[in-house]
């Protein structure tokens, strides 16, 4: 009988193998890594003190200033109203009985365009009687006339001297004044009589553009009456607020006939891009807004609806807001810098020598986009113009074109 064979006497030893291999392994990597650290430090190039200077000195970019004359801007928003506006009232009643096409709101009509036209007929009427009332008054004149000049040549034959009371109620002085003033009467009724009919035909005052209209054809009017609204499209104003602060920064008109301050107005949201009108600074209103508590100034601007000599600009629309850029006063002897060059506390960064210098400076004004400075900056001046990540005075600093140092 064969014997049975044991297996695990003839399975060779294989875990002893094992760990030896590992240990190997991680050897080497540690020997590769060991070889490859000291080649790094051996090829590191050396720094010298004159490149990490270089290296540390901060890149800026540099504005170069000069004093002088300039012009700050006050900028507002105003609303645009009509510089003349007139509600039209009738003189006279009646039916109307024609009305102009023109006369619809929207529409543009020239001065003494006739608008509506009232029933004359009444008027006229009235007009042939007063007519006739003065012919009667001038015959009574004729004959008053008559009857004092027999009268003074029969005083003249009695050859008598008369008290000189008498003498005029013989010569029929009274009687005379009597008809004079019937004439008088009858001329003004006449001339009544004809502005009453005159005003049956509703004429515009001035060239005009129709906002609105109350009557139309076949309507009865009465005396006073509303028939509707027009503006005049020669002038509008732009009513704008303004600081008080800034008040004194504004030249106004000394008088109607000389221009105040340029002024350029803006409609961003509705006229095309880059599209301004231009106007003249006209009055301080002596009153304040009485929401906001600041002053009222009033911007005239000639040809709104641009029909003459503004042909080609945009129109304006009453009612809109718009932005006015209003010029101020000449600042003298002052640096203008970009608002956001001048720092926190009213500091300005100079490159003085390669070098950071935090400034001091007195700002006379500031506008929507400078700041006006009276002091602490000259001509020739580099301020810096980017921002920094640290600002400490005395810092190093270069600029784009700067070769090695």
């Amino acid at each position: 009988m064969s014997q049975p064979i044991d297996e695990n006497a003839v399975r060779p030893e294989r875990g002893k193998a094992g760990p030896l291999k590992t240990v190997f392994v991680s050897l080497m990597i540690m020997l590769v890594g060991i070889a490859l650290i000291w080649l790094i430090f051996k090829t590191e190039p050396t720094a010298t003190r004159k490149d990490t200077a270089r290296e540390t000195a901060m890149l800026v970019d540099v504005q170069s200033v000069s004093r002088g004359r300039f012009t700050p801007t006050v900028e507002v928003m105003g609303q645009v109203v009509p510089a003349r506006e007139v509600t039209l009232g009738s003189r006279v009643g009646g039916e109307v009985i024609h009305q102009a096409d023109a006369f619809t709101p929207g529409r543009r009509v020239e001065e003494g365009a006739e608008l509506l036209r009232i029933d004359p007929a009444d008027y006229e009427a009235a007009l042939q009687q007063q007519r006739s009332e003065l012919q009667q008054a001038k015959a009574d004149l004729e004959l008053e006339q008559g009857q004092q000049a027999v009268a003074r040549q029969e005083f003249e034959l009695l050859g008598e001297d008369i008290e000189a009371v008498n003498d005029a109620l013989i010569l029929r002085e009274p009687q005379l004044k009597q008809a004079n003033a019937r004439v008088a009467g009858a001329e003004a009724a006449l001339r009544q009589a004809e502005l009453d009919l005159a005003r049956t035909r509703v004429r515009s005052p001035f060239p005009a553009q129709v906002l609105s209209r109350e009557v139309t054809l076949g309507s009865q009017v009465s005396a006073g009456q509303s028939l509707g609204r027009l503006v005049g499209t020669r002038q509008y104003w732009v009513e704008a607020t303004v600081p008080l602060s800034k008040l004194r920064w504004l030249a106004f008109a000394a008088d109607p006939d000389s221009p105040g301050a340029s002024v350029n107005l803006h409609h961003d949201t509705v006229w095309p891009a880059g599209q301004t009108r231009t106007a003249q600074l006209t009055q301080l209103v002596g009153e304040l807004d009485g929401n906001a508590r600041m002053a009222r100034v009033l911007i005239t601007v000639d040809d709104p609806l641009a029909l003459g000599e503004a042909e080609g600009k945009p129109p304006l629309i009453l009612g809109a807001f718009v932005r006015a850029e209003i010029e101020g006063r000449p600042l003298d002897d002052v640096v203008r810098l970009e608002r956001n060059l001048v720092r926190r506390n009213n500091t300005v960064w100079v490159m003085e020598e390669r070098q950071l210098a935090i400034r001091d400076v007195e700002i006379a004004f500031r506008d929507d986009d400078y700041a006006y400075v009276r002091s602490g900056l000259e001509s020739g001046d580099q301020v810096i113009t980017n921002e920094l990540s640290s600002v400490v005075s005395g810092a190093r600093l270069r600029l784009e074109g700067d070769g090695n140092e």
